[in-house]
């Protein structure tokens, strides 16, 4: 590999890029993947797409994520250090995202961590993720068990269904006034939250989203409001992740994300997949979600996901659910 592609995927380089200089590297990770991942190169073939052509981050082709799931999407030719699965049941096929090196994820999301809540040390970490506890590969938990481990306080770690434990560990933490994070699952948290209402001034609740056919679906909002009600809590903040991604985007309430650096989210049309828009500095533009993530320096960075949202003029933006036909335009066009 030569000196130039060494600089491209220099870990530091992703994750000290600012925001002027956010774009010129995007476009070199573009070239980067498109020369040295092929299942990304013969998308962006058949779309005919001259990658010397490609001078903004809005051309740039974004890869519909159920590649994933039928694709191994890796730039450079590497035998993966861990494999990441997404959730699902027996009948469904699963996204893989195959992992060149774990560093960047764990650097990713520890640097994204200390941006929205500081140093781990300072907070008891409890994460209730019983479904992901249950099956392998997840990239949720290895995140959840690193930000633990780090955390370092006695009472941190994973509950599995002990209601009754955990509930205790709150009060008891309440009662130093220790500042605690709890991570859940959007099911295990409604679950707690009817068995086990108290008033929470000292905890923080992120939660990932994910019911799974566990509960009736309902909203962010309506999730939100009820655990508010629950906890005596003014906010519940949320996490936007996904296996095929090695970052995160949080939301401290009001259902508004923010990214790291290194990672942005654009809006395309929903009925014309390539007309893609950066944010626009007078409203809010609504569509579906594209999400660059310059840390999946070893997968595909430009990622086409299946979620509907609005990106406001500051680069937040909210999620609006699932698109109604989750069958995006443009994924027939590859078959291996």
């Amino acid at each position: 590999m030569n000196t130039s592609v060494k600089n491209i995927i220099a870990q530091d380089k992703v994750f000290s890029v600012k925001e002027e200089t956010f774009t010129t590297l995007a476009l070199a990770v573009f070239q980067f993947q498109h020369q040295f991942n092929p299942v990304y190169r013969q998308y962006c073939d058949l779309l005919k797409i001259d990658p010397l052509k490609i001078d903004r981050i809005e051309k740039i082709p974004f890869l519909p994520i159920r590649f994933f799931k039928s694709h191994h999407i890796k730039t450079t030719d590497f035998n993966p250090v861990v494999i990441f699965e997404s959730s699902g049941t027996s009948q469904t096929v699963n996204s893989k995202h195959f992992v060149k090196e774990i560093s960047l994820y764990s650097r990713s999301f520890n640097e994204t961590f200390r941006l929205f809540y500081g140093d781990p040390r300072q907070w008891c970490i409890i994460a209730l993720l019983p479904s992901y506890l249950e099956r392998k590969n997840s990239s949720l938990v290895m995140m959840a068990d690193e930000l633990i481990k780090e955390s370092g306080h006695p009472k941190s770690g994973f509950y599995l269904n002990e209601w009754s434990q955990l509930d205790k560990s709150l009060k008891e933490l309440e009662s130093q006034q220790q500042k605690t994070i709890l991570i859940g699952v959007t099911f295990a948290l409604l679950d707690f939250s009817e068995q086990f209402p108290q008033l929470l001034k000292h905890t923080t609740i992120i939660e990932t989203g994910g019911m799974k056919g566990r509960r009736e679906e309902i909203t962010r909002g309506q999730v939100h409001e009820i655990l508010c009600q629950q906890f005596g809590l003014k906010k519940i903040h949320s996490e936007y992740g996904m296996t095929e991604l090695l970052s995160q985007a949080y939301s401290y309430g009001e259902g508004l994300f923010n990214c790291p650096p290194w990672m942005k989210v654009l809006i395309r049309e929903e009925d014309d997949p390539f007309a893609i828009h950066l944010p626009n500095q007078d409203r809010f533009i609504r569509g579906a979600i594209n999400c660059i993530d310059l840390a999946n320096i070893y997968s595909c960075s430009f990622l086409a996901t299946e979620d509907a949202g609005k990106l406001y003029p500051d680069g937040s933006f909210e999620l609006l659910g699932r698109l109604d036909n989750t069958d995006i335009r443009g994924c027939s066009l590859l078959s291996l």
